[in-house]
């Protein structure tokens, strides 16, 4: 599993108009190149009558699964340059479709290749991106007398509390970084004088909002 990367937030779409074409961008998360298939064909489904329905997606941890479809559009002026845009912008698990209803005016190729970015480069900043940040969910259960020191000492801790389980004692779940867990475990030891008791629970991406990718 990587310890971090990129994807879209989840799915949407952003219109743009380029000398009266209309160019609609679709975008989904997806995690199987099926999935990105069958968001494909329903886009097409929705949109039989639109004069393309271009394609492109980016797929694994290694984006080992790259694909791009002109849809009719001239070799190279569509899915090409949108799929370059999920690759400047390092986006994995990603899968765009332009939608382009033509306006009567020939663009060329430059004013394809610029128009099929810009669409798919709008309809992200639409959508949004995260970051996907591996973490490991850390129990660190006490005594309840410690209740309201360690809830505090989390709470103005780079760490980030996940909840708080109150059974026979109290048990805080805690979002720690891969790389972060000897450090964690050594403060919890030092603030808790060593009686807190430890646990490493699952791994679990946490997503974070990224202004701007």
């Amino acid at each position: 599993m990587l310890s971090s990367y990129y994807t879209v937030k989840d799915s949407g779409t952003n219109e743009i108009t380029i000398n009266k074409s209309r160019f609609i961008a679709h975008v989904k998360r997806v995690t199987s190149e099926n999935e990105a298939q069958e968001f494909i064909h329903g886009v097409k489904k929705e949109h039989a009558s639109a004069t393309h329905n271009c394609s492109a997606y980016m797929i694994g941890e290694n984006d080992e699964i790259q694909k791009a479809n002109d849809d009719g559009e001239p070799s190279r002026t569509a899915g090409v340059p949108m799929l370059e845009v999920l690759k400047k912008r390092n986006l994995k698990d990603t899968c765009v479709v332009v939608t382009r209803y033509f306006g009567g005016i020939k663009l060329g190729a430059g004013g394809l290749i610029r128009a099929y970015g810009s669409a798919v480069t709008e309809g992200i900043n639409a959508v949004g991106v995260v970051e996907r940040q591996l973490m490991n969910v850390v129990s660190v259960t006490l005594d309840y007398t410690w209740l309201g020191k360690i809830e505090n000492e989390i709470r103005q801790s780079p760490y980030l509390l996940k909840d708080i389980l109150y059974e026979e004692s109290v048990s805080f779940l805690v979002y720690v970084s891969v790389d972060d867990k000897i450090a964690f475990n050594d403060w919890v030891t030092n603030i808790t004088n060593g009686q807190g008791l430890i646990e490493e629970k699952e791994a679990t991406y946490l997503e974070t909002d990224v202004t701007e990718k």
